[in-house]
């Protein structure tokens, strides 16, 4: 049985006036847990995990856990001090949490040696499930296939969320599998899912999140056809959430929808007015 499946939002932080904003939080995830989808992911890429201190991510986790069964929680665990990183790891899981999404560490650069020693490091310390996150295009480095399928023989490394661009590897690891295949590129969502891969952590999936799982749902159930035209309707939306840096397009429709206030944290920036118009047409 996996660990992880279907629809998963990476979620965002909601800001008011520089100060996060824990009501809405706790109604963003509310909204989203009863569209239907599987779990929540605070503090990754999408949440402005790198703008918030360590104390205001640990608030974000105790504010959603008054919100989320923990089963239904993952968290964000990412830096490049290796000892920070463990630190604030082990105050992560003194809550009742599903498991920890952590990244290569960015900056650095490591060989694929070093990458095996560093995600070990935090597998042998972790109490909780390890999703690994293979994102190259933030964190400078790859995880290759040979040091994926070594890290799989960790009992507590169990799922990677796939954004490292390579198909081949993306196939593999299904067909292993050893790792509960989780897509991180919303517009791969139909394919992976296709491909036998177990889910998505989707931010697109913030907006019409009932069709997202509506689309999975139907390809687990073998109606590929019907999943197929729900995914090319939500297309364009995943285009639009994507068209700038991500979250801004994201909390621009939250705002619309009046689930949040659109604000970012420096260095990100509101969405242009062009995009703007974009997106209310979408929501129209």
């Amino acid at each position: 049985m996996p660990v992880f499946s279907g629809i998963w939002v990476a979620l965002v932080t909601p800001f008011n006036e520089g100060a996060i904003d824990f009501p809405a939080l706790r109604r963003l995830a509310r909204h989203l847990l009863d569209a239907g989808v599987s779990g929540l992911v605070a503090c990754g890429t999408t949440g402005e995990a790198a703008a918030l201190s360590k104390d205001e991510q640990l608030a974000v986790l105790d504010a959603l856990l008054d919100e989320v069964p923990g089963d239904q929680l993952v968290m964000g665990v990412a830096g490049n001090n290796l000892t920070e990183v463990l630190a604030f790891q082990r105050e992560v899981q003194r809550r009742p949490i599903a498991g920890v999404l952590v990244p290569a560490p960015y900056y650095i650069r490591p060989s694929q040696d070093g990458l095996l020693a560093w995600f070990g490091a935090i597998a042998d310390a972790s109490t909780v499930p390890v999703i690994l996150y293979d994102i190259p295009y933030r964190t400078g480095v790859r995880l290759e296939l040979d040091t994926l399928r070594q890290l799989a023989r960790h009992p507590r490394v169990v799922a990677i969320k796939d954004c490292g661009g390579n198909p081949e590897t993306t196939l593999a690891l299904i067909a292993d599998g050893e790792l509960d295949v989780l897509t991180g590129e919303d517009g791969q969502i139909f394919n992976t899912l296709c491909m036998g891969g177990r889910g998505a952590i989707a931010a697109s999936a913030h907006i019409h999140p009932q069709e997202f799982v509506r689309m999975a749902d139907c390809i687990a159930n073998g109606e590929l056809a019907a999943a197929r035209v729900i995914f090319q309707k939500l297309q364009p939306l995943i285009r639009l959430a994507f068209a700038e840096p991500n979250p801004a397009p994201v909390k621009s429709l939250l705002a619309m929808q009046g689930l949040i206030v659109d604000e970012l944290r420096l260095p990100m920036q509101r969405s242009s007015p062009t995009l703007l118009q974009r997106l209310r047409a979408e929501l129209a």
